[in-house]
């Protein structure tokens, strides 16, 4: 049998650096430090941010997640908080993208789909040659309290699948993911990578044990030499 690409892994709400580090050691590619949200956890502040993605060796990639719209200020948000890589959560005027790229030079730009329905296939392709990724979620923009992720809830994975095949940009996969439920992930979806975050915590905090599991059914599902 052939083996299976290995995606990365994103390991997100990271709160702490010694959160970080354990991310890391476990395997994680890149980490998810959550700005202000409407909804959702693994909020900390902004110093909090920017202390942490300081102290990530490279190449991890450190991830700023906000829910912010207007392009001055998410431009001001990242020169606070020093990332790699910018995860807009919340869907962007088509000119906010050329701003970013003009402002901020060499950050990369992912963007989060919210699946909910056909309609997401069409959203995914216009937007897509926009940023360097995106971010497929379960979530719901459209509520009176915008939901942008940290659900821990699976979405529609076959309307995953189809976004991923859709677009020629790299797809992470997010939503509910878990040891439990991964190798059945990345066989359904094939996505460049993986996020998560509750499926690796007990009670808040980052589990070692939840993590070495995870890893082990990702690489048990993705074979030997992947």
């Amino acid at each position: 049998m052939q083996p299976v690409h290995c995606p990365r892994v994103k390991i997100c709400c990271i709160k702490s650096p010694d959160e970080a580090r354990l991310a890391v050691s476990a395997g994680a590619s890149a980490l998810g430090l959550v700005s202000h949200m409407p909804s959702g956890p693994g909020v900390i502040d902004e110093p909090a941010i920017a202390a942490i993605a300081a102290k990530v060796p490279p190449p991890v990639a450190t991830f700023l997640l906000t829910s912010l719209t207007d392009p001055e200020a998410i431009v001001a948000q990242h020169r606070r908080c020093r990332t790699s890589t910018i995860q807009l959560c919340d869907y962007q005027a088509h000119a906010t993208y050329a701003v970013l790229r003009e402002r901020l030079p060499g950050i990369r730009l992912v963007q989060v789909v919210h699946v909910l329905d056909e309609a997401d296939l069409a959203r995914a392709q216009e937007l897509a040659p926009a940023v360097d990724a995106l971010l497929l979620d379960s979530g719901n923009p459209t509520l009176a309290v915008k939901k942008l992720g940290g659900t821990g809830c699976v979405h529609n994975w076959a309307l995953s699948r189809r976004i991923r095949e859709a677009v020629d940009v790299p797809v992470f996969l997010a939503g509910g993911l878990s040891a439990a439920n991964v190798a059945a992930a990345v066989a359904e979806v094939g996505p460049f990578g993986l996020d998560l975050c509750s499926g690796v915590r007990t009670q808040d905090r980052l589990d070692p044990e939840k993590l070495a599991a995870f890893f082990a059914a990702l690489h048990r599902a993705t074979g030997p030499s992947a």
